[in-house]
């Protein structure tokens, strides 16, 4: 079931630890017939800092729109698309400020997107294929990640956790936000498995791991105090 926008609020207080499971999605309709989004934070209307799983169904478009604040993407499954090419699961892309584009999906898709969660330094448009990277080793043993794109102490990478991984105890200073891509990753706080979605807060500590199945995940830090772009007023 989909549901219009009548939230400009959600997980809007960036002080607290959320948690949210695919199986809790909400899913809203979108200016453009059959996009639809479900919200994981949202800072504002149509306008807004946001965090959205997003859906295009199969021959669904948008018009050329300009990005005012910016927009990331990370392509969960199926092939996303836009004037300047294809780009498949796996695909981490990046829309700079100012930018504009006209996306579409022949087959249909699903997105990770974040939007106005730039800084001004952050101008750079990037396409990466992530299964055409290098991995590089990790902290311990079991652990391997893919830098995506770092600026203004903002960083993001993917990290591959093997079955049975155990990480040291740590606190995140500046916060860190994970979406679960493959397997179960998990805490002392819970299991989070495939679609899962947290944001723990600036000075929050855990000890993650996985069990049999291992992990992948997409990691974000250093983006709740980074001076990101404004919102219009």
């Amino acid at each position: 079931m989909t549901k219009s926008l009548t939230q400009p609020l959600i997980r809007a207080d960036f002080s607290q630890r959320e948690v949210c499971h695919a199986a809790d999605a909400q899913w809203h309709v979108s200016p453009s017939g059959g996009v639809t989004r479900h919200m994981l934070d949202r800072v504002g209307g149509e306008v807004a800092r946001a965090t959205s799983v997003v859906r295009y169904a199969p021959g669904a478009q948008f018009p050329t729109h300009v990005h005012g604040g910016g927009e990331e993407i990370f392509v969960l499954e199926g092939i996303f698309s836009d004037e300047q090419g294809d780009y498949p699961a796996g695909s981490y892309l990046r829309n700079p400020p100012g930018s504009a584009h006209a996306p579409f999906s022949r087959e249909g898709c699903t997105l990770l997107v974040k939007l106005w969660q730039f800084t001004k330094a952050d101008d750079q448009s990037v396409r990466l294929n992530t299964h055409a990277m290098a991995w590089r080793q990790g902290m311990v043993e079991g652990l391997s990640v893919l830098p995506l794109h770092s600026c203004d102490g903002v960083d993001t990478a993917l990290v591959k956790w093997a079955p049975n991984t155990q990480f040291n105890p740590h606190t995140h200073p500046g916060g860190e936000e994970i979406f679960v891509l493959e397997g179960v990753f998990r805490d002392e706080q819970g299991d989070y498995p495939a679609g899962s979605w947290l944001r723990n807060p600036r000075w929050s500590r855990h000890t993650p791991f996985t069990r049999d199945e291992g992990a992948l995940i997409y990691v974000k830090v250093g983006h709740f105090d980074a001076p990101m772009l404004a919102l219009p007023a």
